[in-house]
């Protein structure tokens, strides 16, 4: 008899056991299952649309890419170690001032060719930040392939009274000295071109369509060929966003600087390009300055970075094997000199 409730309470025992085991590994199953679930909120009350159909937070996220790349600082970090470590293999550039104030000034890096074609490069920053020196990383790619690689600098736009027109005459002098003088330092003022990114695109937009025989006494075509890497190429919904808190936007300026506005002024080819992972209105922006070239009749050659956000796209501009560096040495009819070591 003992026997038996000794085999009973055993088995009561052990099913307990077995009990206990199963609600405790149910309950760490279900855990995380119900830590998924989003928690009950009121539904997000959308705001007044303020271009096509977003609301004010919605143009403002728009125009903002650090919400759209949450790995932005990890990408500036490398961007500014790759370009100082370029530094430390090809040296210094030569400074060189295209302008009276301090910020005006640009770095020049030679190639050995001589008579060599010349790539201009416009940061980005959204027309606050960005250097000259932070550009280097792409230098390397273009001295061994035969041309010479100018990086600008310009005032951020906080520091001239929000005023775009002064950073835009800025930017349109510096390549109009570095046409005057190209001989200077070995170069063809018959093949210069032009390349940016971010508000640098923008700025090479506007580059694209001056009216360089009117402004500066210039050949019509100066620009032989252009980048225009993840911009906006018209300021209407820009003006809308909250860049505006910065930028003294009004009717003149926005007529003014859309280059898509002005596109009749347009005598190179011009690459245009976006990441599929930039915000939606970037990549808007892009396609539709695009197909207005091509609208045009002018030449364009439209290219989409597959998984690449705003920040990592001109990462691609630095190796001739990449979508924007093979992009833009077709442009300017260069090869990688394979002979070099």
């Amino acid at each position: 008899m003992n026997k038996n409730k000794s085999l009973i309470g055993n088995r009561i025992t052990r099913l307990a056991i077995l009990k206990v085991a199963c609600t405790i590994a149910m309950t760490a199953v279900a855990a995380p299952l119900f830590a998924q679930q989003p928690t009950q909120q009121s539904p997000t009350v959308k705001g007044p649309r303020v271009w096509l159909d977003m609301d004010q937070k919605e143009i403002d996220d728009a125009y903002d890419q650090s919400v759209w790349a949450p790995n932005q600082q990890h990408i500036a970090k490398r961007r500014a170690l790759a370009s100082e470590r370029t530094l430390a293999r090809i040296g210094l550039p030569e400074r060189v001032a295209y302008g009276s104030t301090e910020i005006e000034k640009l770095d020049i890096y030679k190639t050995k060719r001589a008579n060599a074609p010349i790539q201009v490069f416009i940061h980005g920053g959204a027309w606050r930040s960005g250097s000259a020196r932070n550009s280097a990383s792409q230098a390397e790619m273009f001295i061994n392939a035969g041309a010479h690689y100018v990086a600008l600098d310009f005032a951020a736009v906080q520091n001239v009274g929000g005023n775009l027109l002064t950073v835009a005459d800025q930017v349109r002098r510096a390549v109009a000295w570095v046409y005057k003088n190209a001989a200077s330092f070995g170069g063809d003022p018959n093949r210069l071109y032009v390349s940016g990114h971010s508000s640098g695109a923008y700025l090479a937009g506007v580059v694209l369509v001056t009216d360089w025989k009117k402004d500066f006494g210039l050949p019509v075509e100066v620009v032989k060929g252009g980048l225009c890497s993840s911009g906006m190429y018209d300021l209407k919904p820009v003006r809308l966003s909250a860049r505006s808190n910065y930028v003294k936007f009004d009717d003149a300026t926005e007529q003014a600087l859309s280059s898509q506005r002005h596109l009749e002024k347009l005598n190179a080819p011009v690459i245009v390009s976006h990441g599929t992972l930039e915000s939606p209105e970037f990549q808007r922006q892009a396609g539709d300055f695009a197909a207005a070239v091509k609208a045009a009749g002018k030449p364009v050659r439209f290219i989409v970075g597959e998984g690449y956000n705003h920040f990592e796209m001109p990462e691609t501009l630095g190796s001739p094997y990449d979508l924007l560096g093979r992009a833009v040495l077709e442009q300017m009819k260069l090869v990688v000199d394979q002979e070099r070591k």
